[in-house]
């Protein structure tokens, strides 16, 4: 009764925007350290803006989003080293400045979305084994913040995928990873996922059911629903706890 085939054993979440409301927080770090860098370069550079997040950032892993989003308005910047100075102009530098002020917002308290608590309070009781998926390298706090950690059978994070040299989504490396952390074949498992590039990692990883969860404004969410079901969505929820919903 939890909105899954039978033959699924295992639930892989990916956290931001699914099982927490970081999202928006990782959005507005976002906004602010891409803005910021903009407007030094120019002044009458347009700014950073929701669509940007959802087309080059959002499900990606730190670096990536960075090198996404700058090349999509002609910018390139050297790598530079993993402890670049949060001032320096590049491609870790930035993503270094976008860390420090996520961990500042999160600092406040993260609240996980009581529908996927509910969610994954059925999941554990039906005997599913329960995996989080993140790019952010943050999932460890953002679960201890959020009270969540005990749920969690298997983490794969942006650590994780940096120290494996596993690919970030949109490639399934990082849901496989976990999937196999767990014991079980990627066809017994659902994927639970916001951002596009998450959706098409479980559906081109071969999951057995993949969950998009449709976090959009009222304004972009019928353009949402549409794109994660082009990405792969067997199912597309508002909130987690609509699938237990159509199944009490």
């Amino acid at each position: 009764m939890i909105g899954l085939p039978d033959a699924i054993t295992a639930c892989l979440f990916d956290l931001d925007g699914v099982l927490t409301s970081t999202a928006a927080v990782h959005m507005r770090a976002w906004k602010r350290t891409f803005d910021e860098f903009l407007q030094e370069r120019d002044p009458d550079a347009a700014p950073f803006d929701e669509q940007d997040y959802v087309t080059y950032v959002d499900g990606r892993s730190r670096l990536d989003g960075v090198r996404a989003f700058l090349a999509s308005r002609g910018i390139k910047l050297p790598e530079g080293r993993e402890d670049d100075d949060v001032d320096a102009e590049t491609v870790h530098g930035i993503g270094n400045r976008k860390n420090r002020l996520l961990l500042r917002l999160i600092s406040d308290g993260v609240t996980p979305y009581p529908g996927s608590v509910r969610y994954l309070d059925a999941a554990r009781a039906h005997g599913l084994a329960i995996g989080v998926v993140t790019s952010s390298a943050n999932g460890a706090t953002v679960l201890d913040a959020a009270g969540l950690t005990d749920y969690v059978r298997a983490r794969v994070d942006g650590n994780t995928i940096r120290e494996r040299g596993l690919r970030g989504k949109p490639a399934p490396d990082s849901f496989l990873a976990c999937a196999a952390e767990l014991g079980v074949r990627p066809s017994a498992a659902a994927v639970f996922e916001d951002a596009q590039a998450g959706v098409r990692a479980g559906r081109d990883g071969g999951f057995g059911y993949v969950v998009g969860v449709n976090r959009a404004a009222p304004e972009a969410h019928a353009d949402q629903e549409k794109a994660l079901r082009e990405q792969g969505a067997d199912v597309v929820v508002d909130d987690l706890a609509d699938l237990l919903e159509e199944n009490a």
